[in-house]
């Protein structure tokens, strides 16, 4: 009996010691980027020069880091998966999402939830790969975060992620820099993750920029005062562009609802989530809106919750992906691209302009 005594005690011993240590390594390798982070440009030689006479096409997609297909639901939201279910998988999504990005031809594309290296997405570097696909473009990777491996959940941990934001562009990107943005200082930071956004500076003919914010705003915060300060301090960023008169874009997943009404608008019953507040649109500075357009009656979500499998007709879906921009640009059209939310939970979004 005492010997049996001692056998269980030196297990729980042993157990408490490998928990106090994984614990320690998860808040010491806590780390967030650096703030106004000057970012490397991959230039294209193929770069065009931007003018004011000229129609443009810009696509924001958050492809899931590859991992998405309809049957896929993930453990954050209700589901059960935390990892992708095959490399094999996410080369397959990888190469479809190049293919719907392809078929639309965008001058400017961003991209959110591209992995660089990651447990969940079986180290696929999809930066390099999409990067070498859209080697006519300029392009700009800004790294969201670099996480300590994750042992949870416990029967398929979702590991260690080093992810970020990228931007395309035909036109010369001159400069890009990468703002981090306010997140949770409690036990939810090693959930929710850094979070940031890039400005890249492409120049125009008048001697202007355009100036392109990609832009991943927090999922899971339980905190609303740190949604406010994140776009808060999007807006601080957003005046200091206008004030020197640039073209501005902001593209990217905000998670917010960008459409007011969108329960009525998506026939779906309002569903008390961290992402679907509805974005507020009084922080932003004047001479910034929200481009809706006719999204409203064209009724094409942006997004599905992961809760479950997709069923189309029953899964919540909303529209969180868009664009805001500054008043001296005129927009031509906005459309959510059905995809049907083949390869991500997210569908893309395009959108028209030009200069004035």
């Amino acid at each position: 009996m005492k010997k049996s005594l001692k056998i269980l005690l030196s297990i729980l011993a042993i157990l408490s010691l490998i928990i106090t240590v994984y614990v320690g390594y998860v808040y010491l390798s806590y780390h967030r980027e650096a703030d106004d982070q000057v970012l490397p440009i991959q230039s294209s030689r193929a770069a065009k020069d931007i003018q004011t006479t000229q129609d443009y096409r810009i696509m924001t997609y958050n492809i899931g880091y590859a991992a998405y297909p309809p049957n896929y639901s993930f453990f954050m939201d209700g589901g059960t998966e935390s990892r992708a279910f095959t490399k094999q998988n996410v080369q397959h999504n990888l190469q479809k999402i190049q293919d719907v990005i392809q078929e639309q031809q965008p001058d400017f594309a961003f991209l959110q939830e591209v992995d660089k290296k990651a447990t969940r997405s079986y180290n696929v570097d999809e930066v390099t790969a999409l990067s070498q696909n859209f080697s006519d473009y300029s392009s700009v990777y800004g790294q969201n975060y670099n996480s300590a491996y994750l042992f949870y959940p416990i029967t398929q941990p979702i590991g260690k992620s080093q992810s970020g934001l990228v931007t395309f562009s035909k036109g010369m990107i001159a400069e890009s820099t990468r703002y981090s943005l306010p997140i949770e200082t409690g036990f939810n930071k090693f959930f929710d993750l850094d979070r940031a956004f890039t400005v890249s500076k492409v120049p125009v003919a008048n001697g202007r920029f355009l100036s392109l914010y990609n832009l991943h705003l927090s999922a899971y915060t339980k905190d609303p005062a740190i949604q406010k300060a994140q776009i808060k301090k999007l807006a601080a960023q957003l005046k200091k562009d206008q004030a020197e008169k640039n073209y501005v874009i902001v593209g990217g997943d905000y998670n917010h609802t960008l459409l007011p009404d969108s329960e009525k608008i998506f026939g779906k019953a309002k569903e008390e989530l961290s992402w679907t507040h509805a974005f507020p649109e009084e922080l932003l500075p004047k001479g910034m809106h929200i481009v809706r357009k006719n999204l409203a009656e064209k009724a094409v979500p942006s997004v599905r919750n992961l809760n479950e499998a997709y069923q189309p007709n029953k899964t919540f879906v909303t529209l969180i992906d868009g664009f805001l921009v500054s008043d001296n640009l005129s927009v031509k059209n906005i459309q959510v691209i059905d995809t049907q939310f083949a390869y991500s939970d997210h569908n893309p979004v395009q959108m028209t302009f030009s200069l004035q």
